[in-house]
């Protein structure tokens, strides 16, 4: 079976397009709250929860995140980047897993996957420092060779498979089996490193016919799309149906 595990930053995106400048995270007027949507992810399905804690705090929050761990059903896998500050934030909140992600102050979302190779000493001192904490650590990546190669150098035990490409090509169908292909070829190679691979970035309704055939995926980390479709069907909805379309 393939696990499902859902991002809730946009519904942190949503609260701070109108109470960024509000004292609290939660309660009386200010909502949504992403720990209550985490949790009702988790009731109806989720195998797990992603947050991502951007540097510069744009949607969740770190009070979000210890909210949701004292309630948390599931597991938490928390997405920061190679800064030393997030690094060292992401030890002091102990997730079940963490997730290293590339970060560019003018994009709307996390756009591509980390290049490793050009930053392969902050990768591998991360990678140790939460492996010394018994953290696991997955490098979101592009699926390319040369980085699943590295992620596996730098002693990271999991990456996460970009499916950015894939997303997008879907409503092409000259594009749509070679990026399918492309996402194939990357995880069977990093299988073949001893990686364990999850994927991830633009998964929805439609793609995830395709994205599904990927079977030795062992989790997709899907977001947006969830968001997406709970404001129009509800959140129990679209968690239990993005779960069933995944292992149909």
């Amino acid at each position: 079976m393939i696990l499902l595990g859902v991002n809730v930053d946009h519904v942190a995106t949503l609260r701070q397009a109108r109470y960024r400048d509000e004292p609290n995270t939660h309660g009386g007027f200010v909502e949504p709250d992403p720990a209550t949507l985490a949790w009702l992810a988790e009731e109806v399905g989720a195998d797990g929860i992603t947050m991502h804690v951007r540097e510069d705090r744009r949607h969740v929050q770190v009070e979000d995140v210890q909210r949701y761990k004292e309630k948390m059903k599931t597991r938490l896998n928390l997405e920061v980047s190679l800064a030393t500050e997030m690094v060292e934030l992401a030890l002091s909140l102990k997730p079940e897993s963490v997730c290293l992600v590339p970060e560019n102050r003018k994009e709307v979302t996390t756009e591509g996957g980390l290049d490793i190779i050009s930053n392969m000493e902050r990768s591998r001192d991360a990678v140790k420092a939460f492996t010394d904490a018994g953290i696991p650590t997955s490098m979101f990546i592009d699926p390319d060779e040369k980085q699943l190669e590295a992620s596996a150098e730098i002693g990271s035990p999991w990456v996460e498979l970009h499916t950015g490409s894939f997303a997008r090509a879907w409503y092409d169908e000259s594009k749509r089996v070679a990026e399918l292909d492309t996402l194939r070829n990357g995880m069977n190679f990093g299988i073949s490193l001893g990686l364990r691979v999850n994927a991830g970035h633009g998964i929805n309704y439609d793609n995830v016919e395709g994205a599904k055939q990927l079977e030795q995926v062992y989790e997709f980390n899907i977001g947006h799309s969830i968001i997406s479709r709970s404001i129009t069907h509800g959140l129990a909805e679209a968690v239990q149906t993005m779960r069933s379309r995944l292992n149909d």
